[in-house]
């Protein structure tokens, strides 16, 4: 393990820039090099640069895990910075907790899990769902359809979308799902049983490549998008992007992030990420959060002086840090972050309007043991 006095700080990163997922992990990707590059250039950690390993999964599971191997056993990592979906993050979970390293693990997901070997900087679903429930109900109607992905990020979220939807007078009038590597004919099919049902609004979790041909064949169908509209908690502005954003207005994200934040911070962020990978490039929540996360690493690192994972984690439950979404910290209890939950509304830019957004960030529930949702939460931004 590395300790002050050595070279350097290496540490692994685990993304897919290529495959079905590597839209989004490209985003956690680049927000990660770009820490570590303004980390370095302020002088490092307790003097020492920060030495990114970097391997790329091509979204393949059995990658993933024999990668995570390989950092924790023959490159002598103890962290990794990585994994997006669900899949992918279960595994290396077994890898991660044999070998005691430290996973910091950016991305949204479906909650009920604890690792004393894992830092979760992504929403749950209390910090996004619950908001969304609400406002799909208020603005749009009763009638949600619910389409997903079939493996354990849709179907948990999509479980609580339900009990939200229905415990609130609403119905939900279908729920599908498709393999993650489904053909057009696949989601075609979803798309005509939508058109043919009629609901008031859409709630997806369909990711990936099937997500971005969904939305396209959506728009191709003719659905009033500003009046039924696809509402998810993935769908950001880099995939709006590959979409073409004019295929995507009216539609709905919950998150805890959003290019357009207009904050000092925020604007930083944006002129930084696109001055150093283009112009046309844009910030979401999937590179702000694993920039946000490296910062807090860093943090983490000065206190403990050790890559050990239990130090260091030890260490990052004590860290706070403002970054371009407002003020994080983790909440000890259970390794999760306070984050901020807002809703936006696609625009022909293909950046969001904010149409509503928290007064004061959310405690994490993964398990959703405590969270009882509030109508007063909603209030026009």
């Amino acid at each position: 393990m590395a300790e002050t006095g050595s070279e350097t700080w290496r540490v692994g990163v685990l993304f897919s820039r290529s495959g079905p997922s590597g839209v989004t992990e490209t985003e956690h990707f680049l927000g990660t090099v770009l820490a570590i590059e303004e980390i370095n250039a302020a002088g490092g950690v307790l003097g020492q640069p920060i030495e990114p390993v970097c391997y790329d999964p091509a979204g393949d599971n059995d990658a993933y895990r024999s990668l995570a191997r390989k950092m924790l056993a023959d490159d002598g990592l103890d962290v990794i910075f990585g994994c997006s979906l669900s899949a992918s993050r279960k595994a290396v979970l077994p890898i991660i907790e044999r070998h005691n390293g430290l996973l910091w693990y950016p991305s949204i997901y479906e909650g009920f899990e604890y690792s004393e070997n894992v830092l979760y900087t992504g929403s749950t679903l209390n910090q996004t769902t619950f908001a969304l429930a609400d406002f799909l109900l208020r603005k749009y109607g009763s009638r949600i359809f619910i389409v997903g992905s079939d493996y354990i990020y849709p179907r948990e979220s999509n479980r609580v979308m339900r009990d939200l939807i229905e415990s609130k007078g609403g119905a939900v009038v279908g729920e599908r799902y498709v393999p993650l590597d489904a053909d057009v004919a696949a989601h075609k099919a979803l798309v005509d049983e939508i058109v043919r049902v009629a609901p008031d609004a859409v709630f997806s979790t369909v990711v990936a490549r099937g997500a971005q041909r969904f939305y396209r064949l959506y728009a191709e169908a003719g659905i009033d998008r500003r009046r039924h509209p696809i509402a998810s908690l993935t769908m950001a502005e880099g995939e709006i992007q590959v979409i073409g954003p004019e295929h995507c207005t009216g539609h709905v994200l919950a998150a805890h992030y959003f290019g357009s934040l207009d904050t000092e911070a925020n604007h930083r962020f944006v002129a930084a990420f696109q001055t150093r990978f283009g112009a046309d490039r844009p910030a979401s929540m999937w590179s702000e959060t694993a920039y946000a996360q490296m910062h807090l690493f860093a943090g983490a690192l000065r206190q403990a002086g050790s890559l050990d994972a239990q130090r260091l984690g030890a260490a990052a439950l004590n860290q706070s840090f403002a970054a371009p979404e407002g003020e994080l910290m983790f909440e000890p209890e259970n390794r999760h972050v306070w984050l901020t939950p807002g809703i936006g509304v696609a625009r022909p830019d293909g950046q969001f309007d904010i149409v509503w957004r928290s007064r004061v960030p959310v405690r994490p529930d993964p398990y959703l043991a405590a969270s009882r949702f509030e109508a007063s939460w909603m209030e026009e931004a």
